[in-house]
């Protein structure tokens, strides 16, 4: 509304999984930093097993949460992800009496109409007139929150000789696995080439990786100089991506590769077994972009521009907001 100088209320709308909030937290976040905002975050379950059901059949009555409150005050902008939010969101302009701005972030797989706008990664191949494809997936990486990150975990980083590799483990997805065997095989080419490099290894896994690969993994980097970290305490993850001089993510996740890109640092991405066609077309548009390699057991350094998708949409959401007012 012309003159209205009061902040912009946002929601950030998902099921709570970590990749997915992530997402939907980034570009609410991206968004604040443009424009004054309140950014809630909403964190849904449905009851009654509704949310097994095709998105049609649930009834996406805020009265059938488990958990989560969706009521008004309504927000001026709506930002959801997951399959969890469609129920919802496909209803939120018509709930909210046009008040709320709905903006989907991911394919919904559903009639485009119901939202105001649709933020899909670019490999989904997905298009519309209320369709502003990305790179990769909206995160949570500020410009400033590589530099503060780093500085909260300096006393244990800064000590650790260089050059720094982080290493980001995913796991087990729909399309890929880490067996044992393979989880072993790349640790110790990776450990071979950190020892040759005289480096230090910074090692975070994540909530897919299967116990034995880390268990494989671990052993194999037990006597090198970093830092594994075990999931307990501060999470060190965006410290270690501003410490690395070179990081290396596995192929199974879009997320981990859009940080690390994200943070300007040569990339190398690492093969598991499986294949998915549309991870497959985003890391090859990262490697056309000069941003990621293949690991071939040595660690170069090379230069791009940071990623900065998630500025882009978020510039992208406020001017379409702004022409629907």
């Amino acid at each position: 509304m012309a003159g209205d100088t009061r902040p912009l209320t946002i929601w950030a709308v998902s099921d709570g999984r970590a990749g997915i909030e992530a997402q939907v937290e980034g570009l609410a976040r991206a968004v604040a930093r443009q424009r004054p905002a309140e950014v809630v975050l909403k964190r849904i379950a449905w009851r009654f097993g509704l949310g097994r059901l095709p998105t049609s059949l649930n009834p996406g009555a805020p009265t059938l949460l488990a958990k989560g409150e969706i009521a008004p005050p309504w927000p001026d902008i709506w930002i959801a992800a997951g399959r969890a939010t469609l129920p919802l969101s496909r209803r939120q302009r018509r709930r909210s009496g046009g008040r709320s701005f709905v903006v989907q972030v991911q394919d919904p797989r559903m009639a485009l109409d119901a939202f105001d706008l649709v933020i899909p990664p670019i490999h989904d191949e997905l298009t519309g007139p209320n369709v502003f494809p990305i790179l990769g997936s909206p995160n949570r990486l500020a410009p400033d929150k590589l530099s503060s990150e780093l500085a909260r975990f300096a006393d244990r980083l800064a000590p650790l000789p260089r050059p720094c590799i982080a290493l980001i483990v995913g796991g087990k997805s729909k399309a890929h696995d880490l067996s044992e065997a393979h989880a072993r095989n790349l640790a110790r080419q990776i450990a071979e080439a950190v020892r040759a490099a005289g480096g230090a290894l910074l090692v975070s896994f994540t909530r897919r990786t299967p116990a034995a690969a880390q268990a494989a993994m671990r052993a194999e980097f037990e006597n090198l100089p970093g830092w594994i970290w075990d999931g307990t305490g501060d999470n060190p993850y965006f410290a270690f991506l501003a410490a690395a001089d070179q990081i290396l993510v596995t192929e199974d996740s879009t997320n981990l590769a859009t940080d690390a890109a994200a943070s300007g640092k040569p990339l190398y991405v690492l093969p598991m077994s499986g294949h998915s066609p549309k991870l497959a077309r985003f890391h090859a548009d990262l490697a056309a972009r000069g941003v990621s390699r293949p690991f071939g057991g040595v660690f170069e350094t090379w230069t791009y521009p940071p990623l900065a998708e998630t500025e882009r949409a978020a510039a992208e959401l406020l001017r379409r907001f702004d022409a629907a007012r």
